[in-house]
């Protein structure tokens, strides 16, 4: 699975760029709205998902040092120690779960886009050809060059950053700490608040895998993929539990769990109304920074399958700038149906359930790239191998909690999904191997 080293190579901090644009997008900028129904009991929730990013990130650092030449990422890994069926189910959940962020992204896109254009918030076929619009936007950067896509994320990433750090190192100050407490307000017992806010959480934090996706583009990559890892988890955290104590000490919960775009209303209550358009631009900003990297990684993934037989022949095929142009589209059809079929309800219960969906899809690569690591690890004599054995039997209990978080709607709809992909398997693809 490795590529032409003649094809340029993205450094360190492209590299960092497009880990942290891929999770600070749209997890952070509408999520302390659905948290608000659970109360301040989800800050736990920050501190579990925190910690769970913790571990698959170092999971994924240690196989990149160990197959740095990969395109794939989980389903590389996967493939490679395990063989095709796991290598096909992890490409199929990795690739199911891409696509529901997208069309997560688009709907937390259109919730900032109402403060410029509220008319989106008032009339729904405006707000779908919205969402809509801004994925095939960005399917269409996408058919250009990786160079171009690194350029357009760091752009975005920066844009981005400039207006969440000042709400969290400067909204800090506004905080009336009257409003913080750890009541939980979703009329479920402690244990189930903790356990859906980890698994809502857990989203924000999906993508510290995207630069393993792309490695083989990536100059040294036995290095730089984990550093890249590490430094951006550190930045995305300290962002993510700043911002989310400022925005839950700055709204109440009744005012926080109407809002479609919270970060805005918070800048508006201690910077005025002008200060609500410019985080609301840096809020656009981040989701469409976020649906770039997402986008990229959606068409990398069914190639990557595809050119092991796994998938479809047509995912493999890529356009005159090296890009699978063909995957990119049947990927941004798949977000947009999402986008279109979910609808109908509220926006912050629509993103709640993509949520959800999508991180219940991305457990099964995780899973089985820990597991990959494990049997790696067993089968050598590293010197330090059962401390990150330890970790591994430790992402896995994680794993399995998020599960039970998930609840039992999104669980039918992800286990319908996975049976799918088996069947799959076993009537199409295993007959053409």
């Amino acid at each position: 699975m490795a590529i032409n080293t003649a094809v340029k190579k993205i450094g360190l901090w492209s590299s960092t760029a497009l880990i942290t644009g891929n999770m600070i997008g749209s997890g952070i900028f509408l999520l302390p709205a659905t948290l608000a129904a659970y109360g301040g009991i989800s800050l736990f929730g920050w501190f579990f998902s925190a910690l769970g990013a913790l571990f698959f990130t170092l999971i994924f650092r240690w196989l990149s040092q160990r197959m740095p030449d990969t395109i794939g990422g989980p389903y590389a890994y996967t493939k490679t120690v395990l063989g095709d069926f796991w290598g096909f189910l992890v490409g199929w959940g990795y690739w199911i779960s891409i696509w529901c962020t997208n069309a997560a992204i688009a709907v937390a896109f259109v919730g900032y886009l109402t403060v410029f254009v509220p008319e989106v918030g008032q009339h729904k076929a405006l707000a779908i050809a919205s969402g809509l619009g801004a994925i095939w936007l960005f399917s269409f950067i996408n058919s250009w060059s990786i160079m171009t896509i690194a350029w357009v994320q760091k752009i975005t990433t920066v844009l981005k950053l400039i207006p969440i750090l000042a709400i969290s190192f400067i909204g800090i100050w506004y905080i009336d700490w009257s409003l913080i407490s750890f009541e939980n307000i979703s009329g479920k017992s402690d244990f189930q608040a903790i356990s859906a806010t980890t698994t809502l959480t857990l989203f924000a934090f999906l993508g510290l895998e995207s630069a393993t996706v792309a490695s083989a583009k990536i100059k040294n990559a036995k290095k730089t993929v984990g550093r890249a890892g590490m430094i951006a988890l550190g930045i995305t955290t300290v962002t993510y539990i700043l911002s989310s104590v400022a925005i839950f000490g700055i709204l109440p919960p009744e005012v926080l769990m109407d809002s479609t775009a919270p970060f805005a209303d918070a800048a508006s209550k201690f910077w005025g109304v002008s200060s609500k358009y410019i985080v609301a631009g840096g809020a656009i900003a981040a989701t469409l920074g976020a649906l770039n990297g997402w986008i990229l990684i959606q068409g990398q993934i069914p190639m990557a399958t595809a050119k092991d037989r796994l998938f479809p022949q047509f995912f493999a095929r890529v356009n005159g700038h090296g890009a699978p142009i063909l995957g990119i589209v049947v990927s941004s059809l798949l977000a947009s149906t999402v986008l279109l079929f979910r609808f109908s309800e509220r926006l912050v219960d629509v993103f709640a359930f993509m949520m959800n969906l999508s991180t219940l899809s991305v457990l099964t690569p995780y899973l089985m790239s820990i597991v990959s690591l494990i049997v790696l690890l067993n089968n050598s004599q590293e010197r330090h191998r059962y401390p990150m054995m330890g970790v591994g039997v430790l992402s896995i209990l994680f794993i399995f909690w998020i599960i039970y978080g998930c609840g039992i709607e999104v669980v039918r709809y992800g286990g319908l999904l996975i049976l799918l992909g088996i069947t799959i398997y076993y009537i199409w693809i295993k007959k053409k191997l």
